[in-house]
């Protein structure tokens, strides 16, 4: 495995810090192009059915899933306002949830907007929530559906910006570039259709 050149950490830390967007594109544009071969954005292929459990939690939170009018399409740019919602979004949603993990499967999947406890899903829906209260474009927050190390299905929140797609979780307080998460991408909710989501990698090929 490779080691992170100088630039990428000076990139992270300064996310991290609260340094500003300006400070990390200034260190990533140092970073040799080998080392940036994943696409900022993650590529998205042929349309997908949704989720069982989207399509209930759409049924219980209508407000949630209608279609939006845009004027504008495309990734968003990720200005220092922004990236700063996100890291309170994803820091508040992540300690105001109890983790409380489902063990009844498909039987016991709601997917719930703020609960005092909940798993994955929750955490998820509730980010996008919070964000879209802040007036953030319904296209650049997609629910993905991702497979972790242990073969676990995973729900997280992926933001598209100009500057990559950014992925919300609450398995790390860490908000990450999609290519620097040890996930294998599944499906990613369509940006031009709140009803219909998209296959990721050879799924979606």
């Amino acid at each position: 495995m490779q080691r992170a050149s100088t630039a990428v950490v000076a990139a992270a830390l300064a996310l991290m810090t609260g340094g500003g967007v300006q400070w990390a594109r200034a260190a990533l544009a140092m970073v040799p192009g080998d080392q940036r071969s994943a696409p900022a954005n993650i590529e998205l292929g042929r349309p997908t059915l949704a989720p069982l459990s989207y399509t209930m939690f759409c049924l219980r939170y209508e407000a949630e899933c209608r279609a939006r009018r845009s004027f504008r399409g495309g990734p968003i740019r990720l200005t220092d306002n922004r990236w700063s919602d996100l890291r309170e979004v994803n820091h508040r949603v992540n300690v105001a949830i109890a983790p409380e993990r489902n063990e009844l499967g498909l039987a016991g999947e709601a997917w719930i907007i703020n609960p005092p406890r909940g798993d994955c899903n929750d955490y998820a829906v509730s980010k996008r929530h919070e964000l879209l209260q802040r007036g953030w474009p319904a296209r650049v927050l997609l629910l993905s559906e991702v497979v972790v190390g242990s073969g676990e299905h995973h729900l997280v929140l992926l933001v598209r910006t100009r500057s990559g797609d950014m992925v919300l979780d609450n398995l790390t307080p860490q908000i990450k570039q999609w290519w620097r998460t040890p996930y294998r991408w599944v499906r990613v909710q369509s940006p031009g259709s709140n009803g219909l989501w998209a296959a990721v990698g050879r799924e979606g090929a």
